[in-house]
């Protein structure tokens, strides 16, 4: 709690207050970015507590400004375990955010497909997830300021949003898919077996990402949404090498579509 208040502080103390949208920019996906009225950014460097960016395509920068009549704080690259960051590091930002005031939590991130219905360049809306990670952030000693020692999971992404993204969707001519999120620590991709299995479980897309800050967003009763960018297609019979540089172009050519969605969003809410 200290950590996450002097981060608090130091941001008041540059006038970031106020925000009402939370945004949280994943891998290769920061056009977003580009239509904020931005007042101020940050280097995630100069935030005291806030860890640094290692991954490529993630620029580490905190910006304030205005999208769709409405203050935003905006994360443009995030934190991941596998870079060797704590599961609290990770979600730093998700609970400096909250403490900022922002009442909704809009995240985005790439990620593999493994539905075999779902292709290469789509969107999907997640409606519930599968954690696989290692570690998880509200693991030691509860901070009864952010929430309950055993926070609900019933819902981890909130109805109502996913209910808006929907809409506006079917308005304005965008398909998405609608499926359940598996979370793994990475950094490797999958193997054939593995995606196999994960298939079996119950997964329609495969990341990194995203589920410790939705688990830190129920604990904190922050409703939140994420929308994955679906940049490979895993079928285990068909599997063959991809890169970095692959994901990365995927992602850049769905964009549009997902800063189409985001900004309606955030105008409704």
């Amino acid at each position: 709690m200290e950590e996450i208040l002097e981060s608090v502080e130091w941001l008041k103390a540059r006038g970031i207050e106020s925000a009402e949208v939370g945004i949280i920019l994943g891998t290769g996906l920061h056009g977003l970015a580009q239509h904020i009225e931005v007042e101020k950014e940050f280097n995630y460097s100069v935030i005291p507590h806030f860890p640094i960016a290692t991954v490529e395509y993630h620029f580490g920068k905190l910006i304030y400004g205005t999208l769709g009549g409405k203050k935003v704080l905006a994360c443009q690259g995030r934190f991941h375990h596998y870079e060797g960051y704590s599961m609290q590091q990770v979600v730093h930002p998700v609970r400096v955010m909250r403490m900022l005031g922002v009442k909704f939590m809009l995240l985005s991130n790439a990620a593999g497909a493994l539905n075999p219905e779902f292709k290469k360049g789509s969107l999907m809306v997640i409606e519930d997830h599968i954690n696989l990670q290692t570690e998880n952030p509200l693991r030691g000693e509860n901070a009864d300021e952010l929430g309950p020692r055993f926070p609900d999971m019933s819902q981890p992404y909130s109805y109502h949003l996913n209910g808006l993204i929907k809409e506006i969707a079917a308005e304005k001519g965008i398909q998405v898919q609608e499926g359940v999120y598996i979370s793994v620590p990475g950094p490797n991709l999958e193997t054939r077996a593995e995606y196999r299995f994960l298939r079996m479980i119950g997964g329609d897309a495969v990341g990194m990402s995203t589920v410790p800050e939705v688990i830190a967003c129920n604990h904190m009763g922050l409703p939140c949404c994420c929308i994955s960018v679906l940049t490979d297609e895993c079928d285990p019979q068909k599997l063959s090498p991809v890169s970095i540089e692959e994901i990365i172009q995927t992602a850049k050519q769905a964009e549009p579509a997902l800063t189409q969605l985001y900004q309606a969003l955030i105008e409704k809410i």
